[in-house]
């Protein structure tokens, strides 16, 4: 893995939390990795106030957090918001996934 890549958000994911007021809540959207989920690993998604050693990545006056722990498995990846006939959700494009599955939310490295 390329450690100078961080992961990148795109212009819709943070327009989506410009909408819902993430910034004027103080929350940033925090894009995590925990163990789990169907296929190893699985992403945990929420609004969270940011903390001291999260990575910012800052646009539209919105913020998207990452914790160190979760850095190394979202080199690279993008951060995006998608609306489809089945719902809306943030979305992430992970090139470190060696497959996922269906649900989106678990990945497998």
């Amino acid at each position: 893995m390329d450690l100078n890549l961080p992961p990148r958000v795109t212009e819709r994911a943070f327009a989506r939390l410009a909408e819902i007021g993430a910034a004027d809540q103080g929350k940033a959207l925090r894009v995590a990795v925990e163990g789990g989920g169907c296929s190893g690993f699985q992403y945990d998604i929420t609004l969270d106030a940011p903390a001291a050693d999260d990575l910012v990545l800052e646009g539209e006056g919105q913020k998207v957090v990452v914790d160190a722990i979760s850095l190394p498995f979202l080199e690279g990846a993008t951060i995006d918001f998608s609306e489809e006939l089945i719902g809306a959700r943030f979305i992430i494009d992970n090139p470190n996934a060696s497959s996922s599955c269906g649900c989106g939310t678990s990945f497998s490295m």
